[in-house]
C-alpha cells in the first residue's frame, strides 16, 4: 500500500474510533424518577447529543454549544454554534441559558453534561466582573504565548462562573453524569473543557503565576480579584459535588490504538510511544525526527517496517505570521530534522479536523517534500520561522483536510519507516 495512503487510512480510523455514536450508547445512565436535563459543550458535543437522543426512550430536553460548522440535528435537544477558540457572544448566551436550565432541580433530577474539548471557548460566561472582551483579550494572548493546554484552563477556570466544578455546582442537589470525550495529555477530566462538572484542585494563585510565566498583564481590575481570591473555584470536597460524576467515554490512547490495528494489518509493526506528549512543537519535531532517524539507519529500539504513533498537544509560541498550527509546526521541524531521508513518511493532524485557526486537519510528510518545496523556491527553514506550516504544505499538495469530524481527541502524529 502506498504509504500516504496508509498514513491517511490511520487518521480515519483513530477518529472513527472516537465518534460519539460509537463511545456514548455503553456509558448512559438509568432515567431518573424525576426530568433528565441534557447540557454540554464542546466541538463533539453536538455530536453526542444526538447519539444520547437515538439511544434514550424518556423523556428529555436541553441545549448543548458546539463550534461554527459542527451542528447535527437533534429533536430534542437544541444545538446552539459559536465561536471556537476565541469565545463570543453566541456562547456567551448560550451559557447563561444553560445555567439557567439547572437551577432549581431537585434530588430526583438528572443532568447529563456532554463535554468534550473545545468546551472552554464555547462555554464562555465570565466570572462577575470579568467582560467577554476581558476573556477575548486573554484568551488570544494564552493561544500565542505556548502556554500548556493545563495552564490555559487554570485561568480559564478562575476568570469563569461556569467551570471549575461551578456548573455541577448548579445542578445540586439533582445527580449530574458527565460524560467527556478527552482531548487533554493525562485525561484528567479538570483540564476537558476547564472542569464545569469536577472539583478544581489549583487556586487563583496558580492562575497568576500562569500569567506571570508568560509575561501577559491582565487588567487592573482581573489581578485585583486574583490576588483577593474572589474567583475561586470549586475546591474537592465541596457537597455540593457530591452527586456528580465523570466518565472518559473517549481517549486518546483509544484512538491511537485504532490506528495500530490498521498498520498492523498492513505488515508493520507499531509502537504507541504516548499519548500525552507536550512540549514547544518544533522542539518535539526535532526529537521525533532524531529518533525516526535513528530507527530508520540503526534499526533500534525498532526494526523497520514500522511506524511510530503519539498523541497529546504541543504549544506554539507564535513570532512570526503565517497561518500555524501545532501539527504542521511540528510536522516542519520533523521534515528538517529527516532530511529527505529514504523510506520516511509521516502524517500529523487534530482530530477535530482543525488544526491551529484553520479548516485544516494537518499535513502529509515525503521523503520529497523539502525538494519539491525548494523547487517552488520555498524555504522551508523560513517557513518554519515564520510560523506558517499550513501555508508550506498547502503550496504542496500535501495537506489533509477531513471537514467537521464531530469529535476530537487531541493530536494524532504518525510517522511510518519503510524496511532500508
Amino acid at each position: 500500500m502506498d504509504p500516504k495512503n496508509l498514513l491517511r487510512r490511520m487518521f480515519d480510523a483513530a477518529i472513527a474510533a472516537a465518534q460519539p455514536t460509537l463511545c456514548i450508547p455503553p456509558h448512559l445512565p438509568a432515567p431518573p424518577k424525576g426530568r433528565t436535563i441534557v447540557i454540554g459543550a464542546g466541538k463533539a458535543s453536538a455530536a453526542m447529543a444526538r447519539a444520547l437522543e437515538d439511544n434514550w426512550s424518556g423523556p428529555l430536553d436541553g441545549l448543548v454549544v458546539t463550534r461554527f460548522g459542527y451542528r447535527v440535528p437533534c429533536e430534542r435537544i437544541e444545538i446552539v454554534e459559536a465561536a471556537h477558540p476565541v469565545p463570543d457572544e453566541a456562547g456567551l448566551k448560550a451559557a447563561e441559558r444553560i445555567a439557567d436550565m439547572v437551577r432549581g432541580l431537585t434530588k430526583d433530577d438528572l443532568v447529563i453534561a456532554l463535554i468534550s474539548g473545545g468546551g472552554s471557548a464555547l462555554l464562555a460566561a465570565p466570572a462577575p466582573g470579568v467582560t467577554l472582551a476581558d476573556k477575548r483579550a486573554l484568551s488570544a494572548a494564552l493561544l500565542k504565548s505556548g502556554a500548556t493546554i493545563s495552564e490555559m484552563n487554570c485561568v480559564r477556570r478562575h476568570l469563569s462562573s461556569l467551570k471549575g466544578g461551578r456548573l455541577g455546582a448548579l445542578c445540586a442537589p439533582a445527580r449530574v453524569v458527565a460524560l467527556l470525550i478527552s482531548d487533554v495529555p493525562g485525561d484528567d477530566p479538570i483540564d476537558i473543557a476547564s472542569g464545569p462538572t469536577v472539583p478544581d484542585p489549583t487556586t487563583c494563585a496558580d492562575a497568576l503565576a500562569v500569567l506571570a510565566r508568560y509575561d501577559i498583564s491582565p487588567p487592573a481590575h482581573i489581578r485585583a480579584m486574583l490576588e483577593s481570591g474572589a474567583s475561586e473555584s470549586v475546591k474537592p470536597g465541596d457537597p455540593r459535588l457530591a452527586r456528580s460524576e465523570a466518565v472518559l467515554v473517549a481517549t486518546p490512547l483509544a484512538s491511537l490504538e485504532a490506528a495500530a490495528g490498521i498498520a498492523r494489518a498492513a505488515g508493520y509493526a507499531a509502537h504507541i510511544l504516548g499519548d500525552g506528549i507536550e512540549g514547544e512543537a518544533r522542539e518535539v519535531g526535532k526529537v521525533f525526527g532524531g529518533f525516526a532517524r535513528h530507527v530508520a539507519l540503526k534499526a533500534e529500539p525498532f526494526a523497520p517496517p514500522c511506524v511510530l504513533l503519539s498523541g497529546g498537544e504541543t504549544t506554539v509560541t507564535v513570532r512570526g505570521k503565517g497561518r500555524g498550527g501545532r501539527n504542521v509546526e511540528f510536522l516542519l521541524s520533523l521534515g528538517l530534522t529527516l532530511g529527505g531521508l529514504p523510506g520516511v513518511y509521516a502524517l500529523t493532524g487534530d482530530t477535530d479536523g482543525v488544526d491551529g485557526m484553520e479548516d485544516i486537519a494537518g499535513a502529509l510528510l515525503a521523503p520529497d517534500s523539502l525538494a519539491r518545496a525548494r523547487a517552488l523556491k520555498i524555504d522551508p527553514l523560513a517557513a518554519l520561522d515564520n510560523n506558517d506550516g499550513h501555508g508550506f504544505f498547502e503550496a504542496l499538495g500535501d495537506s489533509v483536510v477531513t471537514g467537521p469530524t464531530l469529535t476530537n481527541v487531541n493530536d494524532f502524529r504518525a510517522i511510518l519507516i519503510e524496511k532500508a
